[in-house]
């Protein structure tokens, strides 16, 4: 039996990246797309609580049927698996995002909540993204890596619990140098709200920001990006600090 393998992601059911994820999966198993209606970006690992979800199928064939409904990412994945998929998946793939999700950036990624959801239902998952916001973005360099790591971690199951984050570097054909498996770059984003004034003379706030890594680590994901290297960071749901443990067990218990 060839291998049940679930796709989503945040940029939505129309978006390049997910079709040409979508491609690449057929190749290892037969696909169920189930993808937000419109864009979802930074939504995390959010849910919809408020109101009913509602979902189509958009098309159906052997092999592949998509999906899409009005939640987000996460709700994608859960709804998928309890009632559109005919078994239990054996991968769900999130993305292939535009743009990036390395170091701090996949604490607001639905792309990564996506994934981290999916470990949460004890299926394997991996994100992918590639370093270019274009809605025309050319995924073409990257596919022999995406290739490489579906392979690999469908004959290779990934440990319980864990979903592998992989950005791709924005670089042509045969310029990326290969794979990295990193830990993540210590690196943050100086937001700020920009004031601005309607038409209607009314105040609202614009959401900027500026991206600091500080973090020479050659064992980083910024790094190895930079450096024209694939990386994958693995990731987890347990956000416990385990050394902190026996700090604070006498100061409380």
């Amino acid at each position: 039996m060839r291998p049940l393998i679930l796709i989503t992601n945040d940029d939505g059911v129309n978006a390049k990246g997910i079709h040409v994820l979508t491609e690449v999966a057929r190749e290892f198993g037969d696909v169920i797309v189930m993808a937000p209606q419109t864009n979802a970006s930074g939504l995390s690992h959010s849910i919809v609580s408020s109101r009913p979800i509602r979902a189509q199928e958009i098309s159906s064939e052997e092999g592949l049927t998509i999906c899409s409904c009005d939640g987000t990412p996460v709700d994608c994945v859960k709804l998928a698996v309890e009632h559109f998929c005919p078994r239990r998946p054996d991968l769900v793939l999130s993305g292939i995002n535009h743009g990036s999700n390395s170091s701090i950036n996949v604490l607001y990624s639905g792309t990564m909540g996506a994934a981290i959801e999916a470990v949460a239902l004890c299926i394997p998952s991996i994100g992918f993204s590639l370093l270019n916001h274009s809605p025309q973005a050319d995924f073409e360099p990257g596919l022999p890596f995406i290739r490489r790591i579906i392979r690999t971690t469908l004959e290779n199951r990934l440990p319980a619990g864990i979903t592998l984050n992989v950005n791709i570097p924005r670089l042509a054909a045969g310029e990326i140098k290969g794979i990295r498996v990193c830990q993540e770059a210590n690196a943050c984003w100086n937001d700020s709200f920009e004031k601005r004034i309607d038409p209607q003379g009314r105040p609202y706030w614009w959401l900027t920001g500026k991206f600091v890594c500080d973090d020479p680590s050659e064992s980083s994901d910024e790094w190895a990006l930079a450096h024209g290297y694939v990386s994958i960071v693995p990731i987890h749901c347990d956000f416990t600090h385990h050394p902190t443990i026996e700090k604070l067990k006498p100061l409380y218990c």
